[in-house]
């Protein structure tokens, strides 16, 4: 049964004004912080912990990213309603339906098999449905449905995937976290088939971006 209440609702725009205070002033991704019901996407026994703004392990290893990160990452991509969104690292879903309640048509690829499996199932539950789900390696995109207007990763990557440039449209923007133990929130926009500019933005710390290793 999947439960939103008042209680939950409150808690969000706490959580809403935290992020606020700590500089996300896109009105569209507070909009889908305070809307999406953030307790569903962990185990029911942490709820109290959903609308703290901090990280917190979920399945395989893995966690549910900061809210605010969620939403400087969000804010950095200038989502636009329709554009086409590559997301490296699905995850428990949480920035998949950020993404989706902005109108974006959400490519999403996860590495861990298990988690691919429970978020797949459970976005649908709760409507919110990527045009496309995978299970594979993020380092190499998803050619086939190249090119995309955004890119955005959800792991730290120990540097930048060329594959993951290749597949950005020219004007398009890739916003990833870049380097081993912490990492440097990179923004890149493609300017020309051989052009990037990029900017640096403040250091954050994210679960490591797995390469296939099979």
């Amino acid at each position: 049964m999947i439960k939103d209440n008042y209680r939950h609702k409150g808690k969000r725009q706490q959580l809403v004004n935290i992020v606020k205070k700590k500089g996300i002033t896109s009105q569209s991704v507070i909009e889908a912080i305070g809307k999406i019901p953030r307790h569903l996407f962990m185990d029911s026994s942490f709820e109290d912990h959903a609308y703290q703004d901090k990280a917190f392990p979920i399945a395989a290893d893995q966690t549910i990213s900061q809210p605010y990160t969620v939403a400087f990452q969000t804010e950095k991509l200038e989502v636009e309603k329709g554009d086409k969104v590559l997301e490296i690292g699905t995850g428990s879903g949480y920035q998949t339906a950020v993404l989706c309640e902005l109108g974006a048509k959400v490519y999403s690829i996860e590495r861990q098999r298990e988690l691919y499996k429970k978020t797949k199932s459970f976005l649908n539950k709760i409507g919110y449905r990527p045009k496309h789900l995978s299970f594979g390696d993020g380092y190499k995109g998803m050619p086939n449905y190249a090119p995309f207007d955004k890119i955005v990763v959800t792991a730290g990557a120990p540097y930048v995937p060329k594959a993951l440039l290749g597949q950005l449209a020219v004007g398009g923007r890739m916003v990833i976290p870049v380097g081993d133990e912490s990492q440097t929130m990179t923004l890149f926009i493609r300017k020309s088939l051989h052009e990037f500019d990029k900017t640096e933005f403040g250091e954050f710390r994210f679960v490591p971006l797995l390469e296939d290793k099979n």
